[in-house]
């Protein structure tokens, strides 16, 4: 609890950089490295390995975005990070290998070197690093601005305008400065009356959905086309819905005619190059906030002006993993872009290499050697210098060209543009923000440069680190290493293919830096540790590929990495298969836990850990998880037996009940139990060198985690024993009918089973009978205001208390579900019990919505029980219900 003490701080934002926070783990590890020298005093390397003067240092050699590495840096490890993705490996560079090269520096540029207080300053860490990437990133700008200026006018706040929109009249005559030109893509009619105009194919007319400060477009009928007139207030429902059809996933109607549109007809349409696009409104910097003014010529015309010098013609790939763009006759990287999107991002990667030039000059003056030595050998002087300086500038394009595409899209609720990245896909967006990169606001080249500033400024580079592009199956980096990886997750990401968008640009940029980095046209694919059938041809070639690549791989680490610790390996992957026996598997699962066993791994413990954000979590039924999964892994041992399958058996059933027991008090999330029980359940699995079925066969992988499974409901089942006969009741009656009626003869017969009554229960307001038809009461049906002190409050079923919580928690927040909990005591323990066993049965059964719910109350129980405790709370419970008088 000590141990976890410390990561409990360390995990908080405001501690990001709390230098206090840091070295109490820093000291903690410190400590386990001197016992740990001193437990290996007789290895047959120990002065090699278990110097206690130096720790070990790390490795990630499926480094990503390279969040282990960074955190091992900061923790007081060297750290090392590696990956075959080109664009891995540039961000690792930039987070951990560049800064402690220049730590400690002035900036070069002369504005702030003719500062008087230059001198005296002391410029900590990357600061004077990240002056230099604020300064060349003002000029590249500004450059910019003054080549493709022309292509972002401003807008113009007329008298008729102010005259349609009273509104305006503080703004009246001024010029304001474009945030982002809101667009909406176009299809010809399929009426054949209106067959020569281009309708549009809006999923929202909303722009603003601020309380207050409501804004949305309507558009007004004009003989045989239509305008787009921007209106403020509450809006009517049409404008919510747009040009889209009712219900999920639906397509669009022609504005014109009301004819719907299909999906295969907008295919067609942009396979056949007829997918144009109509501004909608344009979204400017008023004195107070954003004004949105409707659409004039000047400012659609200016989107097409743009003459891109050189624009990015690879092709995308014909079908791949997050891909969707394709069907709709996107077929080249460039299709992502309008015309001035390109230009501007042409101008601003081109400017990287001035950049670069300039601060090279400007470092020769402020005294670093022209050694001629570039970065990419080492060099510190001049040279390597403006070079890095220009890597953050590429990096800053780079994000720049997140918020630049036709797949951003406008926030209604944050007004605001969102990236083309919100998720790890290229989906298809049917209306668009345009960003003005000129603006100061929300997706221009100035404000995205600032975080990467801000990474600068917030970053200690006291410890070396390294980035290399290196293939996981063949490396040799791990060697007396700690290693913590998070390797790819089967079929879930297609990330080379994804990468591209980025490598282009990046490409462009820093090629000149990094040659052999940026020596291909696209990001490297074919060893690429994912299974994507399209790339080998079939699905079981695609699974062959990964479990021999990914086996390769974590042999290498069982070989490599430091045998005085365990190698740790993140994996949040989650894709259930229901065959025709009812039963599910997980092939991802599956083949990487083949891979981690194949190369002599043992599983010797394992953590469930949240990494997701809560926003993310869209319940059962979609694959998500909550929380990721740490496998703790070890060389097996040379002399592990042989197991039966009967003792492979006996020892789940006696090591799984502890351990789930164990994941529950540590709260893991309903979602995540049976992803986090496969860590146990393996453990048992790993220790054997094989287990053998009666007939002397091999037990697979596949066939141990479905045993694993089959124990845990045995075990959930058996736990319904220490739940009261009303709620045995109500979670059979639940597992069969859910919700809906059911016959109450039925309901009779099983109360006889279960020892209690239907009128018993009715009483107690756990259901309904009426008519023949019994029903679980829902939380909604619940009343609002139950004491479950009071008298002839009913019998205190864990069912009813679990529902009644849920009831307040959708109601009134978690301060809600805390008043109940403080009035229930001691009986509302058991309700997070029932939660695991509840949302056990709506993932059989399908039941999103309410898996969701138990999921929820789940996760918000350690909060709910902290403010129960609160004296607040606590008084609030002891006051009548409805409050004082």
């Amino acid at each position: 609890m000590r141990l976890f003490g410390i990561v409990q701080e360390l995990v908080k934002w405001e501690n990001t950089t709390n230098e206090k926070v840091l070295e109490r783990a820093r000291a903690e590890i410190r400590a386990s490295w001197r016992r740990a020298c001193a437990a290996n005093a007789d290895h047959p390397r120990a002065a090699e390995l278990f110097d206690r003067n130096r720790l070990p240092a790390f490795h990630d050699p499926f480094a990503g975005g390279g969040s282990l590495p960074l955190e091992a840096q900061r923790l007081g490890l060297e750290a090392h990070a590696s990956d075959l993705n080109p664009v891995a490996v540039l961000i690792n560079k930039a987070m951990i290998e560049i800064p402690p090269k220049f730590a400690g520096r002035p900036p070069v540029n002369p504005v702030t070197r003719s500062e008087a207080t230059i001198a005296g300053k002391a410029w900590k860490g990357a600061a004077g690093l990240a002056e230099d990437v604020r300064h060349y990133g003002k000029w590249m700008r500004g450059e910019a601005e003054r080549r493709i200026g022309r292509l972002y006018p401003k807008m113009r706040v007329t008298p008729e305008l102010v005259r349609e929109r009273p509104d305006l009249a503080g703004c009246a005559g001024r010029e304001l400065t474009v945030i982002a030109w809101l667009w909406a893509r176009t299809v010809r009619s399929p009426n054949p009356a209106f067959s020569e105009v281009e309708v549009p194919l809006a999923s929202t007319f909303m722009l603003s959905t601020k309380r207050g400060k409501e804004a949305w477009v309507e558009p007004e009928i004009e003989g045989r086309g239509y305008r787009f007139a921007v209106r403020v207030g509450p809006p009517p429902d049409a404008a919510k819905r747009g040009t889209k059809l009712g219900g999920s996933g639906s397509s669009f109607f022609c504005l014109m005619s009301g004819t719907p549109m299909p999906f295969d007809y907008l295919r067609s349409q942009g396979k056949a190059g007829r997918m144009g696009a109509r501004l909608l409104a344009v979204a400017a910097q008023g004195p107070r906030g954003r004004i949105y003014l409707p659409p004039t010529p000047e400012h659609e015309e200016a989107a097409v002006r743009g003459e891109p010098a050189w624009k990015p013609e690879a092709d995308l790939p014909e079908r791949a993993l997050g891909f969707r763009v394709q069907e709709y006759g996107m077929t080249r990287w460039a299709d992502l872009f309008t015309p001035r999107q390109l230009a501007a991002l042409t101008t601003f990667s081109d400017l990287v290499g001035g950049a670069r030039e300039r601060a090279r000059r400007d470092a020769v003056r402020a005294g670093l050697p022209d050694d001629g030595r570039p970065l990419r050998e080492g060099g510190t002087g001049a040279p390597a210098y403006a070079e890095a300086v220009s890597l953050y500038l590429g990096v800053g394009v780079d994000r720049l060209a997140d918020r630049l595409s036709t797949i951003s899209s406008w926030d209604v609720g944050r007004e605001a543009i969102r990236n083309t990245f919100g998720r790890q896909a290229i989906p298809m967006t049917w209306d668009f923000a345009e960003a003005n990169p000129f603006s100061g606001s929300s997706g221009s080249f100035a404000s995205l440069l600032r975080w990467t500033e801000k990474f600068l400024l917030e970053t200690r580079p006291t410890i070396s680190g390294t980035s290399a592009q290196l293939d996981g199956a063949s490396q040799t980096a791990s060697v007396d290493r700690v290693v913590s990886t998070d390797p790819p997750y089967y079929d879930n990401i297609g990330y080379a293919d994804l990468s591209d968008f980025f490598y282009v640009w990046l490409r462009r940029s820093l090629r000149p830096v990094f040659p052999e980095l940026f020596a291909t046209l696209a990001a490297p694919k074919a060893d690429e540790l994912v299974a994507t059938p399209y790339r080998h041809g079939s699905k079981k070639a695609a699974e062959a590929f990964f479990l021999d690549g990914m086996a390769r791989a974590m042999r290498r680490l069982a070989e490599q990495a430091h045998p005085g610790f365990p190698v740790t390996i993140y994996y949040a992957f989650k894709q259930s298969e229901t065959k025709g026996d009812g039963s599910t598997s997980s092939t991802g699962w599956e083949t990487f836990l083949d891979a981690v066993i194949e190369s002599g791994f043992a599983v010797t413990g394992t953590w469930p850990m949240r990494t997701e954000l809560s926003n993310r979590m869209i319940g059962m039924g979609t694959n998500a998880l909550a929380s990721s999964i740490v496998l703790v892994c070890r060389r097996r041992p040379a002399d592990a037996p042989a197991a039966a399958l009967r003792d492979f058996l006996t020892a789940l059933r006696d090591e799984l009940p502890p351990a789930l027991r164990l994941l529950r008090t540590g709260n893991i999330a309903p979602v995540d139990l049976a992803q986090a029980a496969i860590g146990p359940g393996m453990a048992v699995y790993t220790r054997y060198a094989r287990v053998l079925d009666p007939a002397g066969e091999r037990v697979s992988v596949r066939d141990a985690l479905a045993r694993i499974n089959r124990t845990l409901d045995e075990v959930l089942a058996e736990q319904e024993g220490d739940f009261d006969e009303d709620s045995r009741w109500a979670m059979a009656w639940f597992d069969e009918y859910g919700f809906t009626e059911g016959p109450y003869g039925a309901a009779e017969t099983l109360s006889k089973a279960k020892n209690t009554s239907v009128e018993g229960m009715v009483e107690a307001g756990i259901l309904r009978s009426q008519r023949g038809k019994v029903r679980l009461n829902a939380p909604r049906d619940l009343p609002e205001e139950w004491d479950p002190s009071a008298a002839g409050a009913g019998r205190p079923a864990v069912w009813k208390v679990v529902h009644h919580l849920i009831r307040a928690l959708d109601a009134d927040g978690e301060a809600g579900a805390a008043r109940l909990a403080a009035r229930l005591g001691a009986a509302a323990e058991p309700a997070r019990d029932l939660c695991y066993r509840l949302y056990t049965l709506c993932e059989r059964k399908k039941r999103p919505a309410e898996a969701l719910a138990y999921n929820t109350l789940v996760k918000s129980w350690p909060e709910i029980m902290r403010l129960s405790r609160t004296d607040e709370i606590h008084q609030q419970a002891l006051l009548p219900l409805g409050g004082p008088s």
